[in-house]
């Protein structure tokens, strides 16, 4: 039997207990800065209610809870706190000295946020679209071109010195806009110090033809790289169609406005309230607010994992639209009484009990989100899965997907087949490199400490296609693919060699697929690895959620193996594939008297040699 979690001294491991807790350690210091954030924008009931928004909404919990350790964990953290400092640092009001230490403040937090998270271009964006409105609307100052100098000068150093971002991406697309941002600040700094039109009008033209021939120049010798697949797909959503390994990834679709509505609930109709308030008093700070508002609306329907990057900015929007709603009823709530004569009585008056039902009624719409459950809830509690709880808690009560094997259902007791497997995998010396599909590559190599052949990161298409194409292939293809894998790795020093192949498969008591394991990700390995309608060849998958496999489908590799897992699951229901170059070397929940099972779901981590 293989080793439990709880008696593995892994639990006792002091680095992955601050793994474990880090999350909601971040989520706590982000609540704190959004607070300071909807203070400078709207005083300090805004900050109260934007950090109350974000600590109760749903996208954020998901990607903070306990143990969820990814880095949009600090991701949210860093693109307030860079937008805070950066704000800050161009106050017209403020010393010039505070200016300074808050421009390095925002410098080394986007250089902090571009060494931890990819969609650190995103607040970078933020920022650059800030200062190109700011010019639209006259608002040049020489404390932003020092602001935005300082910032950009300390970030981009910081990333260079990343290894895995390196030299290579100062070249990037992203950041030559931002070059040619701080080239036009400095035209607008000439430009104010020269007095005639004339002299301004030749100095804007010679300028804009310099800029043209530099970035034309610079294309055509590539020396500016191109943005990453994943980013331009999500700027332009109908180009995922043409890369399969960034559409098979379910928090790559887009997102449906039901979603949306999830994350935010009755919050959803005070978001245009929000922009309405901010437009009116166009101040930096409300400006970036609109900017920060649209942006991520655009980006978190192109891609439904983004309504991360979409909840801090509709907390501040909901929260602005709150306080300035409530505002003029609370000032009635605290006036004293006066007698009105009759005579100079010209309108209604708002009096005292009016406000106090307004403010009940706004109140009592907040709770639709806090009290009433989520409809997944009521049918887990249809099931007898549990009771049904309001949608804030329905999702902090969420486990993190490796706690319930990868199964998206709440138990009532940990699910530890891959817990267990991992655990096997790295406490087995033979076991030296595995072959998965990417989705469990982070696993792996963190819990399993061992190589994976391809990880979550996703850098490597060719490794992922060939992954996809050992899959899809009969055994005796499959084994040379794994060979010469292992050739490249002698080739190139490395002394690991590929053991052992994962495959993870969830299926009913009668053996019918359940789509929630490589069942279904099958389609997307012969997609990815042979081309787009490739799938078709090998099986379909039906409406009811099993597949139909060709005889061509039966021969490969990954239907092999899963149904061997399905095999010694259920024997009764599923026959076992002959195996001639791969041997069953660990299933999970080895122990048939102690096989987890509810409402028919078996999960099964399939480990061969």
């Amino acid at each position: 039997m293989a080793p439990t979690f709880a008696t593995d001294s892994l639990s006792a491991n002091p680095v992955y207990n601050f793994v474990i807790i880090f999350p909601a350690i971040m989520a706590v210091l982000t609540c704190i800065v959004i607070y300071f954030f909807g203070k400078d924008i709207g005083g300090k009931e805004t900050g109260l209610f934007a950090a109350f928004f974000l600590a109760i909404n749903a996208s954020y919990i998901g990607r903070t809870s306990l143990g969820f350790f990814d880095d949009e964990t600090i991701g949210i953290f860093g693109i307030l706190l860079v937008g805070f400092f950066f704000l800050r640092s161009i106050d017209a009001e403020r010393p010039l000295k505070q200016s300074f230490i808050y421009a390095i403040a925002a410098g080394l937090s986007l250089g902090y946020l571009f060494g931890g998270w990819g969609a650190a271009r995103y607040a970078s964006g933020l920022v650059m679209l800030l200062v190109g409105v700011m010019l639209l609307l006259r608002r040049y100052s020489s404390r932003l071109l020092l602001s935005y100098s300082i910032t950009y000068g300390i970030a981009l150093f910081i990333a260079m010195n990343v290894q895995f971002l390196g030299p290579k991406f100062l070249i990037e697309i992203t950041n030559m806009v931002a070059y040619g941002l701080l080239l036009l600040l400095g035209a607008f700094e000439v430009a104010s110090h020269i007095r005639t039109v004339k002299m301004k009008t030749v100095f804007a033209l010679a300028f804009l033809g310099l800029f043209a021939a530099l970035f034309v120049g610079l294309s055509m010798r590539g020396f500016i790289a191109p943005l990453g697949t994943k980013f331009q797909t999500v700027l332009n959503p109908f180009q995922r169609l043409l890369f399969p390994i960034v559409e098979s990834v379910q928090e790559h679709r887009p997102a449906a406005w039901g979603s949306i509505y999830y994350d935010v609930g009755i919050g959803i109709f005070f978001i245009p309230v929000g922009f309405f308030f901010a437009a009116q008093n166009p101040t930096n700070r409300n400006i970036f607010l609109i900017i920060f508002g649209l942006t991520s609306i655009y980006f978190a329907s192109s891609m439904v994992r983004l309504t991360l990057i979409m909840a801090p900015a509709f907390c501040l929007l909901w929260a602005l639209a709150l306080t300035r709603v409530l505002r003029p009823f609370i000032t009635v709530m605290k006036e004293t009484p006066t007698a009105i004569r009759r005579k100079v009585h010209l309108g209604a008056h708002v009096g005292k009990e009016f406000s106090a039902a307004f403010l009940i009624l706004i109140f009592l719409l907040l709770t639709f989100s806090l009290v009433l459950p989520s409809r997944e809830s009521l049918e887990r509690q249809g099931k007898g899965q549990g009771e049904a709880l309001p949608r804030v808690l329905d999702q902090a009560y969420s486990p993190t997907t490796i706690a319930t094997a990868s199964v998206p259902i709440k138990s009532s007791k940990p699910i530890n087949d891959w817990i267990d497997a991992l655990t096997w995998i790295r406490n087995n010396q033979s076991v030296q490199v595995v072959a998965s599909w990417w989705d469990y590559g982070y696993w792996i190599t963190t819990i399993g400490n061992k190589p994976s052949l391809a990880d979550n990161g996703t850098f490597n298409a060719t490794q992922i296609q060939l992954l996809g194409r050992m899959f899809m292939s009969d055994e005796t293809e499959a084994l040379a693919i794994i060979k010469s894998l292992n050739e490249h790795a002698k080739s190139i020093g490395r002394t690991e060699r590929i053991t052992h192949v994962l495959v993870f498969t969830v299926f009913d008591n009668s053996g019918t697929d359940l789509n929630y394991g490589d069942e279904t990700k099958w389609v997307w390995m012969a997609k990815i690895a042979l081309g787009q309608d490739a799938d078709k060849q090998f099986g379909n998958v039906t409406g009811s959620g099993n597949v139909q496999w060709t005889d061509l489908g039966k021969t490969t590799l990954i239907y092999k193996l899963m149904q061997n897992a399905k095999n010694y699951r259920v024997p009764d229901k599923v026959a076992s594939e002959p195996l001639t170059h791969f041997a069953p070397a660990y299933f999970s929940n080895m122990n048939r008297n102690d096989l987890w099972n509810i409402d028919g779901f078996n999960p099964v981590v399939a480990i061969y040699e």
